[in-house]
């Protein structure tokens, strides 16, 4: 079997070809030496949130008894809890030094893990996040709170006895957010702002 002449590149013109790529090759010099991957820190990834049912969200309320509790549910396909989100991290930042515990709850799918990743690295949530696992969701909304119809973000307040001081669902303003957390952690169990 014969090869044309035509449909080989000529020797030259190929090592020319490699030296240009190797050359634009970001950071190259003509001395470089290779780096020793081993020196480079690894970025570190946060782990993926937990997957959690209701009984799963119900013991990781019990374990912060005795505190005051922001528990915010969101989404990466829900436009205002991409607003929202960094406002819970900062309020976390500010009122978690005084006692106040903050948890995210994502109702994503399965199939949404990858934007999940991509929400929380862009966020660097200081708080702890959870993963609703998928189906039973009228169970799931019904059992956190029975007025809760699942629209988000949500936001639920738990005083120090683990019971629903407030529910903010829909965009509520930073002030009402801070009223509600100042009166819990002041140990006030009536900061209403259902």
């Amino acid at each position: 079997m014969q090869m044309k002449r035509e449909s080989l590149a000529p020797p030259f013109l190929l090592a020319a070809l490699a030296w240009l790529a190797f050359t634009l090759t970001p950071g190259w010099t003509p001395n470089a030496r290779p780096q020793d991957k081993s020196k480079v820190p690894a970025k570190a990834q946060a782990p993926d949130p937990r997957v959690i049912d209701l009984a799963g969200y119900q013991q990781v309320l019990a374990r912060r008894r005795g505190k005051p509790v922001l528990v915010d549910f969101w989404a990466t396909w829900c436009e205002p809890c991409r607003d929202v989100y960094p406002m819970i991290n900062d309020l976390a930042k500010q009122y978690g030094p005084q006692g106040l515990v903050v948890i995210g709850v994502s109702l994503d799918d399965d199939g949404e893990m990858t934007l999940v990743r991509h929400f929380l690295a862009r966020n660097h949530p200081v708080f702890t996040n959870y993963r609703k696992r998928m189906g039973k969701q009228d169970a799931f909304v019904r059992g956190v709170d029975q007025r809760w119809n699942g629209t988000i973000p949500a936001d639920f307040l738990y005083d120090r006895d683990g019971r629903v001081a407030a529910a903010l669902v829909g965009g509520h303003p930073r002030e009402e957010f801070e009223r509600i957390i100042r009166a819990l952690l002041a140990g006030d169990s009536g900061a209403s702002g259902k």
